[in-house]
Parts: C-alpha cells; structure tokens; sequence
C-alpha cells in the first residue's frame, strides 16, 4: 500500500498557488462580489434594527462573519472544478499514474484550496476594516483562522465528493449551486435563523455552514446563538465525517 508523501502534497500545493497567482480574475472575482454585499448590505441597513440581533450591534457587524463563510465555501468548492478541469486537460490521468497515493493527491488539493479560501476570507476580512466593521480582541483571530480553516476543509471535501463522480463542469455547476445556495441561505449568514419559520430553522441547525458562520461571530464580535463548544464539536466532526468520504470516493474515481 502507498503511503502519503509530504513532497509530494507539496508539489501540488506549489501548483495549487501558482495557478492561483496567475489567475487575477478569478482572485478579483471572487472578492468583489463580498465587498459588494457588506458595501451595499452592511452599510446600507447600518441603522437599521433587525429582530434577533442585539441593539449593541450594527448590521455590518452582523454581516461580516457570514459573508466571510460565503466566500470560504465557494473558493472551497472551487476546488473540485478544478479536478474536473484536470481530467479534462489530462493531468489528473498523469498524477494518478505516478508513485504516490490517492491520499496524498486529496491531501495535496486539501493543502491548496484551504491556503486559497483562508487568503481570501482574510481578504474579505481586512476590508471589511476599512470600511467600518471591528472585531472582538486579537486574540479571537486565533480562534477565527481555526473556524475558517474548518469551514474551508469541510467544503472541499464535498467539492471532491462530487466531482469524484462527474465528468463535465456543466453538471458540476449545477449542482454545486443547488447545494451550496441552500446550505448559505440556511447558515444565518444574511439574517438570524431564530426569524425562520420552524421547518426552516430545523433544517439551518442540520446545515454544518450554521456552526461555522456562528462560530465567527462568536469569535469575531462575542455575539454567538449556540455554545462555541457545541459550533466547534459539530463542525469538527462534519469536517473530518466529508474529508473522509471524499478522499474515499476520489480513491475510487477514474482518471478520464
């Protein structure tokens, strides 16, 4: 049996960030629609007293910790596009031909979307700074990298689980934005999930993103709905519960 090669998830993490490097767009992209969002949302409901979000907060301040867990779970999924992009350019049938595991080349897209998605969520963060939002101690950003890093792993891992079983970016494409928008909408990112209608609300507390975007504003702003306990055990236990069945059905997926 193959064992996991350190250089070799090295390698194509070095791939991972020069491919992102070169692609300006898609860094571009990716950050401009979140500033859109806290420009227009943030700023715009500022003064704005919504029911579930505590009188000694603003908008902005509630907003921030979903948008960054927005843009962590699309550059997460990213990740698996790109996996159909490689099978189709061939080099995903050149890496599985050569001596390494199929571990280490899941561990290898691992260690470079988190690297992405973490950059990113920094960025969105950074900004949101400059344009009024105030986070909760230094000391919290720990804790915050530590949700971020959760949340990019989790959704990696479904990114790999499904392009594992398609061939074409079209399909990919649709059913990543079939998931991925339900599981935004029902994370509390935009509004509290206590506002939802109570079949709503059941189904936000089964939605693993709930926890992680929680978990920010727990460690953000000091302002969270559920016990950071509870938010890290369930995202912990979500995160490495898909990693493994990623990597298991990546492991039995075809190169072409």
């Amino acid at each position: 049996m193959k064992g996991i090669s350190l250089n070799a998830i090295y390698i194509l993490w070095l791939r991972e960030m020069k491919t992102f490097v070169r692609a300006k767009s898609r860094v571009v992209g990716t950050i401009i629609t979140p500033l859109f969002l806290l420009a227009f949302l943030g700023i715009g409901f500022a003064g704005v007293i919504l029911p579930g979000i505590p009188s000694t907060i603003n908008y902005l301040q509630f907003l921030t910790p979903g948008i960054i867990g927005m843009t962590m779970i699309f550059t997460s999924m990213f990740t698996g596009l790109s996996v159909l992009w490689d099978r189709r350019y061939g080099f995903l049938k050149e890496i599985l031909v050569t001596p390494v595991s199929r571990v280490t080349i899941v561990l290898g897209r691992i260690a470079g979307g988190m690297t992405t998605s973490i950059f990113e969520g920094v960025s969105i963060l950074v900004i949101s700074m400059v344009i009024g939002f105030r986070f909760n101690g230094v000391l919290n950003i720990f804790l915050t990298l530590a949700y971020m890093l959760l949340i990019s792993i989790s959704f990696i891992g479904l990114g790999l689980a499904i392009a594992s079983k398609l061939k074409d970016e079209q399909g990919f494409g649709l059913i990543m934005n079939f998931i991925v928008f339900p599981i935004l909408f029902l994370s509390g990112a935009f509004y509290p999930i206590e506002n939802l209608p109570f079949v709503f609300r059941a189904l936000s507390y089964l939605n693993p993103l709930t926890y992680g975007v929680d978990g920010l504003r727990g460690s953000l702003i000091g302002v969270s709905y559920l016990p950071p306990v509870l938010n890290l055990t369930i995202l912990t236990g979500f995160c490495i519960g898909i990693v493994l069945i990623g990597a298991y059905l990546f492991e039995r997926s075809e190169a072409v």
